[in-house]
């Protein structure tokens, strides 16, 4: 079997990845991702997750390799990570009574064959229309200055929100596990294959 490789330093995807019971490493694809020149946010997903798995070829030649990447998107602007408490509150503020999409590009890489298997995955979150107060409660609590959109729905985040809608809960967190599934299916890998 070929070795998995996740193309990610996110501790959240590695421990997505983790729930499949298969294998892997994780390395830092180190590339730019800077959007190009208006770029839909469902194309620079695509591109983002695309190129990071091929960013590894080199160092990882005969492995399958998964890139993905994620873009949050409301009212025509990308929302991106905050880094910091004052920018996580401006992000919440502008999500509160909003729909935001985002947009999570999943890429399958085989380095051996050039083979890739490229999907983007849609999930759109609708946000409460909470006050400042309970907007700086949240973020005080839950710090998710390193995630885009500025929460964390695996956590406290969940209460942001009125309702939840896409394929997989998975992607919300960065790595559309049902898809992937598939993906590695067809590259000759099912998770369910072994009971050990």
């Amino acid at each position: 079997m070929q070795p998995i490789v996740l193309a990610s330093s996110s501790p959240y995807r590695q421990a997505l990845l983790r729930r499949l019971g298969l294998d892997f490493v994780a390395a830092a694809p180190n590339i730019d991702e800077t959007p190009l020149a208006n770029e839909a946010p469902e194309a620079l997903a695509r591109r983002l997750a695309s190129g990071k798995a091929r960013a590894l070829k080199d160092r990882h030649s005969n492995a399958l390799i998964i890139g993905s990447d994620q873009v949050a998107w409301a009212d025509g602007e990308r929302l991106g990570k905050p880094g910091t408490f004052a920018n996580a509150l401006a992000q919440l503020q502008r999500s509160r009574g909003k729909t935001v999409t985002f947009y999570t590009g999943l890429c399958l890489y085989d380095s051996a064959t050039g083979n890739e298997q490229l999907a983007v995955e849609l999930y759109q979150a609708s946000f409460r229309d909470l006050t400042d107060t309970q907007l700086r409660n949240y973020l005080i609590r839950e710090q998710p200055y390193d995630c885009a959109g500025s929460f964390k729905c695996e956590g406290l985040g969940i209460t942001l929100f009125e309702s939840l809608a896409g394929d997989d809960p998975n992607t919300l967190i960065g790595l559309p596990l049902i898809r992937l599934t598939s993906m590695l299916r067809k590259a000759g890998i099912d998770p369910l294959a072994n009971a050990t």
